[in-house]
């Protein structure tokens, strides 16, 4: 370590958090929670050996968690300090019990991947026995593989070596989040829109068929319905591609890689998210509707337009539509199943909403039937369709299992049932603890988004 480093992370920074809990500490138990902070702060910093839990990172983690609960923090902040030392308490637990159930499955890793020649030499079968740990105690290698999830370190994939499980990970995650957010982002907007308007009018033929249709997608079985999606637009129709999410033969000669490609068209989505999202917060300051809907779409389009000149100019736009060529007929596919889940839970939702007194008042009032729904009804019957479109949205990471099969698209969904059936087990416990963390984090981010979208709710 550098001394100016040695300066900043182990003087300047605890002199910090000890001059505000001196300031701001006012009984005994605030001073105990920084001695444990600074305890495990300096115990990571300098690789104490007894001074850490599992590894330095874990210390890291939770030095800051209970530095905070020396302090008398408001509403939101207390909030989201409990909540993520929950979340905390929560991946550990779930780690352990990922790491449990692999254990519990007969045969290990030499008898699965070893060349059967190596077998028949007893000796360096047990050296290699050795080097794997197999004959460890169960609480050594339990700590092993804390220590080195904590380390961000998941080992090397055997049907995949010699690459590492992270790398595979990095290699694979855009290709699921670009078309899972994609069609996430495009059923929760359908759906929102469809359910308000069918539930406003309950009981008229708009309502009546809506409700059908939402039924038969929600209910349909997914291997089948995608089958039909496939025969009917890719055979019959050769509309678009079978499978696949590159043209090999346009890709042959290609400057870049289809990766590198992947990556900018994932942050080109997540801008045009942001820009969306951004529409909807000046809409939030103004008054009527029509400069609200203006609000919006001027940044939406404002988006699509820069988006559209950056990739005409970056020369990669006719191998970036290759790419969301490939990604049409399943976006089509996933839309058309996960919004009618959201158009009903919206329209059920909306039915309960529209029975409360604020709405009966509003309706006295003598106000337009459009605020009243927009404005009154919608936004508080948004709240369950964004629980839900936020914890899909992550666990959808790993749950597109049948839809990245069917598809041949070689997204984290497929690559986690190939790692299973192989029994990669480095790599399928990479898979299923990367999705646990984000579905834990995506609990977080529902809970705080209930306190800005529902004046109601305080914590």
């Amino acid at each position: 370590m550098r001394s100016w480093e040695l300066i900043l992370y182990a003087v300047a920074i605890p002199l910090i958090g000890i001059y505000f809990s001196l300031r701001k500490g006012k009984k005994p138990l605030n001073y105990i929670f920084l001695a444990i902070a600074l305890a495990l702060y300096y115990g990571a910093l300098f690789n104490v050996k007894y001074l850490y839990l599992f590894s330095p990172r874990f210390n890291f983690i939770i030095a800051p968690l209970i530095y905070f609960y020396g302090f008398d923090l408001p509403g939101l902040a207390k909030f989201i300090r409990n909540r993520t030392t929950q979340i905390v308490l929560l991946l550990v637990i779930y780690v352990t019990v990922v790491f449990f159930i692999f254990l519990a499955m007969p045969g290990d890793y030499t008898t699965k991947f070893l060349d059967p020649k190596l077998m028949r030499n007893p000796e360096m079968y047990e050296r290699i026995k050795k080097m794997f740990g197999v004959d460890d105690p169960w609480y050594v290698k339990y700590y092993k593989h804390m220590k080195n999830f904590f380390n961000l370190e998941m080992g090397i994939s055997f049907s995949e070596y010699p690459k590492k499980v992270e790398e595979i990970i990095a290699e694979r995650l855009p290709r699921t989040l670009f078309l899972f957010l994609a069609s996430s982002v495009l059923s929760f907007l359908l759906g929102f829109d469809l359910g308000k308007r069918i539930a406003w009018k309950r009981g008229g033929l708009a309502d009546k068929a809506a409700t059908f249709v939402g039924i038969v997608f929600w209910t349909i079985f997914t291997p089948f319905y995608m089958i039909i999606i496939i025969w009917l637009f890719a055979v019959t129709l050769k509309w678009f591609p079978l499978s696949g999410f590159v043209t090999p033969s346009k890709w042959f000669n290609a400057p870049f890689s289809a990766q590198s490609v992947f990556l900018r068209l994932l942050w080109t989505e997540l801008f045009l998210l942001i820009m969306w999202i951004v529409g909807i917060v000046i809409a939030g300051r103004l008054k009527t509707i029509k400069a609200k809907r203006t609000a919006v779409w001027t940044s939406i389009t404002t988006g699509i337009v820069l988006s559209i000149i950056y990739w005409m100019t970056n020369k990669m736009g006719a191998y970036a539509l290759d790419i969301i060529y490939h990604l049409a007929l399943p976006t089509i596919a996933l839309v058309t199943l996960h919004f009618a889940g959201d158009m009903l839970v919206m329209r059920d939702t909306m039915l309960e909403v529209i029975k409360e007194d604020y709405i009966t008042t509003a309706r006295a009032k003598g106000l337009p039937d459009r605020v009243i729904r927009d404005k009154h009804a919608a936004r508080t019957a948004l709240l369950p369709l964004m629980t839900s479109f936020v914890i899909g949205l992550a666990s959808t990471v790993s749950g597109g299992v049948i839809t990245e099969t069917m598809f041949s698209w070689k997204g984290m969904g497929l690559t986690l049932l190939e790692a299973t059936t192989s029994q990669d087990t480095p790599l399928a416990i990479g898979c299923l603890v990367f999705t646990g963390v984000l579905v834990l984090f995506a609990h977080l981010v529902a809970d705080i988004l209930y306190a800005f979208l529902d004046p109601r709710i305080r914590y």
